[in-house]
């Protein structure tokens, strides 16, 4: 009997794991359908998930996970595409004209992210200091969270920050200071024009900033494509 037990969960563990993951959102509320969406935007404009570019064209984009280029080694976006909340999208706005005075400018590697993603990214690495727990979900569920760098207006190059994007280690820190004078100088500036608008740096991640407010948007699972189709009028 246990053999054939095993023998069953050897050629069904799709099944079995598929099942588990399940129970991963069952205390939360997931937006999923578009209709949901769409009547919260009518609500509160706030709601709408806006395409950053669309309102900051100047704003870069290398968002990693629409390539291989990222900790999962997968695609796990169809398109690089940039979505936040209509708040965050002004502040970013206005981020972006301050940065400019000093030449440089925002590149952003995520933004708004599907919580089938999250979920995704907690089964290839389940250390909840640098991959949101899906019991919980992550503020960039909600559209109001953004990881972003700094670049060269001239020459649209990424300037020298503490790590790489999604680098999980101690040196991502925002407080981790065992760097070049030049770093810190780079890492601070980018924090404090962040905070001064409306954002709060991710203590484990110099990259990761939260919207304050982040509580007042639902957490969703619509997918980029379902999304702009959502976002016609």
């Amino acid at each position: 009997m246990k053999i054939f037990v095993i023998s069953i969960l050897m050629l069904f563990p799709a099944v079995f794991w598929g099942q588990y993951t399940i129970d991963y959102d069952k205390n939360l509320t997931i937006i999923r359908d578009t209709a949901i969406y769409r009547a919260q935007v009518q609500e509160s404009t706030a709601n709408t998930l806006v395409e950053v570019v669309s309102l900051v064209p100047e704003i870069k984009l290398d968002i990693r996970y629409a390539t291989n280029n990222n900790f999962t080694g997968e695609k796990i976006y169809t398109s690089p595409k940039a979505f936040v909340r209509k708040p965050l999208a002004s502040a970013l706005e206005i981020i972006q004209k301050s940065l400019s005075k000093y030449g440089l400018g925002l590149v952003i590697y995520d933004a708004y992210r599907p919580y089938s993603a999250t979920v995704k990214f907690y089964e290839v690495y389940k250390d909840t200091n640098y991959v949101a727990s899906p019991w919980q979900g992550s503020r960039h569920n909600r559209g109001a969270a953004v990881d972003v760098g700094l670049v060269n207006l001239q020459t649209g190059e990424a300037i020298q920050m503490p790590t790489g994007y999604d680098s999980f280690t101690e040196a991502a820190s925002p407080n981790y200071n065992n760097l070049p004078k030049n770093v810190i100088k780079n890492r601070e500036l980018l924090i404090n024009e962040m905070q001064n608008h409306g954002f709060k740096v991710y203590p484990h991640e110099w990259w990761h900033f939260d919207f304050i407010g982040w509580e007042a948007y639902s957490l969703m699972d619509i997918s980029f494509e379902e999304l702009e189709q959502a976002n016609i009028k």
